[in-house]
């Protein structure tokens, strides 16, 4: 009986009916929910012609080791078609620490790259054309000052600002909901992150100042109704904050863009994509009256659900990832990275990633999907679906506001302990038999094939620690105070610090540097227990 209740219900815990049929959409109009794509409210895509006029960008996330490490795999993937960077950095430089303090040790360039100055993010990206190619960080505590860096580089090799293109995650409210990865306590976090789009506003028309993200709302447990409503109250936080800091809506909405986790419900991820685009365009109209139509519609990027991969039977992660990534495409997204299948069990190799790429190359040219904007809208269940989300969403935003908003609702512990509930209620359903997982509680073979796995050796923190430390001898070391002391003078008041950090980092001040600078003016932050 269990195993029947579970196929009927959605992997949010949606009720799903066994056949759909026009009493189901009774009250639903298709000129002001479905529309055409192209026009308010978004559901059927941004984009007239969608991928008729341009496919999706493939950004494959990479990041290991050394500099040098990882622009060989950029390289090795523009080879092979990718068509977009994106940077994983190591622990320690998501938490604004270089390579040589003590909290850093055993975790250099292990989950990502190692960037701890100008010279490693030129290294990084030695020999990548930034202006005919986009580059996406997933970067959010230390953002501005990873930003600066990229910055800077691009100003030493001649680049104009305005030719640069590319995204910022610099979602902060994120991080203390489900990720963990802060500085600062909410408040200074969000004035930093202003900043960014200011100064992108001004400078880099062609830049994505933020990248407010679902994905690790989705990894840390909650399912695809919170990961909705949670991922689009933060970036209604994000526009009032800037707003009341005296930004036009219109000079910086058009470039926010948002980051999806795409999971196994095949059909309610697709759905979810739809209900987003729906929700977000009403919700920028009814708050901020945006004149410009392109405030509101929401761009994403999309990744294949890494919760979902197992360690068990890897090589079933080609086919869950293929799914997942269909599931994106014909939601509508604009950008798309698929996970490999080794990643469960250590970074992907060059052979993993490469067949991650091509998952998206066949589904582009030879799945046809692409024929057409929207082949699921008018589906009775896609229609119900997408209605139920939206919904399911817009309860969620109604309670947040009536608790005064996300930081007063992060403070309180609410997101956190609601995305806990919905975790370790998938994590019980697992444990009881009644959510199956082929090659976990179905389908289980008790001697596996094993794969190759890519290791980082100790010789990676010893080079870069050498790296710094070098650094630190040649440079000017009072050019570097003066920076320091004129980026603390600018956080103690309002001006924007993007020119400051820009001159910290060309003056080889270092990411840990800069951060601890910052934390004697902006403070520390301590979540709350959450029971």
């Amino acid at each position: 009986m269990a195993d029947r209740k579970e196929r009927f219900t959605s992997l949010s815990g949606l009720p799903v009916a066994p056949l759909y049929a026009p009493e189901d959409l009774k009250e639903w109009n298709p000129d002001t929910e479905l529309g055409v794509a192209g026009s308010f409210p978004y559901t059927r895509g941004i984009h007239p012609g969608m991928y008729r006029s341009r496919l999706w960008t493939m950004r494959q996330f990479a990041g290991f080791g050394t500099a040098e490490d990882t622009n060989a795999r950029f390289k090795y993937l523009l080879e092979h078609g990718q068509t977009g960077v994106s940077v994983a950095f190591d622990m320690p430089t998501l938490m604004g620490l270089d390579a040589d303090n003590p909290l850093a040790r055993g975790e250099v360039g292990r989950c990502g790259v190692a960037v701890s100055s100008l010279s490693d993010m030129e290294r990084l990206f030695d020999g990548i054309p930034l202006d005919q190619i986009t580059t996406s960080m997933t970067i959010n505590g230390p953002a501005a000052i990873l930003f600066a860096m990229y910055l800077a580089m691009a100003e030493r090799r001649g680049i104009p600002a305005e030719r640069l293109g590319g995204t910022l995650q610099n979602d902060i409210l994120k991080e203390y909901i489900a990720q963990k990865e802060w500085l600062f306590p909410p408040e200074p976090h969000l004035r930093v992150m202003v900043d960014t789009m200011a100064y992108c506003a001004a400078h880099l028309p062609k830049w994505h100042p933020i990248s407010i993200s679902g994905y690790h709302i989705r990894e840390a447990g909650s399912n695809a109704v919170q990961e909705l409503a949670f991922t689009l109250y933060d970036g209604l936080t994000y526009v009032d904050t800037a707003v009341k800091m005296g930004l036009a809506v219109d000079d910086f909405a058009p470039r926010l863009s948002f980051f999806f986790n795409v999971h196994n419900d095949f059909f309610e991820e697709i759905a979810k994509f739809r209900a987003a685009r729906r929700l977000w365009a009403r919700e920028m109209e009814r708050r901020f009256h945006p004149q410009d139509p392109r405030s509101l519609q929401l761009r994403c990027h999309a990744q294949t659900a890494g919760c979902s991969l197992t360690a068990q039977q890897p090589m079933n992660n080609v086919v869950r990832t293929t799914l997942q990534a269909l599931a994106a495409v014909l939601g509508g997204t604009q950008s798309l990275h698929t996970n490999s299948m080794d990643e469960t069990l250590a970074l992907p190799t060059e052979e993993a990633v490469k067949l991650a790429l091509r998952t998206q190359q066949i589904i582009a040219e030879e799945s046809e999907v692409t024929n057409t904007v929207d082949p699921l809208g008018g589906s009775y269940y896609v229609e119900a679906l997408t209605n139920r989300l939206e919904d399911g969403a817009r309860a969620y935003i109604e309670k947040l506001d009536r608790m005064g908003g996300m930081v007063k609702a992060i403070e309180q512990g609410y997101p956190q302990r609601e995305i806990l509930e919905s975790s370790l209620c998938y994590q019980r359903e697992v444990e009881r038999n009644e959510r199956g997982i082929v090659g976990i509680n179905r389908h289980v073979e008790q001697d596996e094939a094993s794969i190759s796995i890519l290791k980082i050796g100790e010789e990676v923190e010893k080079s870069q620690v050498d790296r710094l430390s070098s650094l630190r001898y040649r440079r000017d070391s009072f050019m570097v105070a003066g920076s320091l002391e004129a980026l603390q003078e600018a956080a103690a008041g309002d001006e924007n610090l993007m020119p400051y950090l820009i001159a910290a980092v060309k003056a080889d001040a270092t990411l840990g540097e800069i951060t601890a600078s910052l934390k004697e003016v902006f403070g520390t932050y301590r979540e709350p227990v959450v029971l």
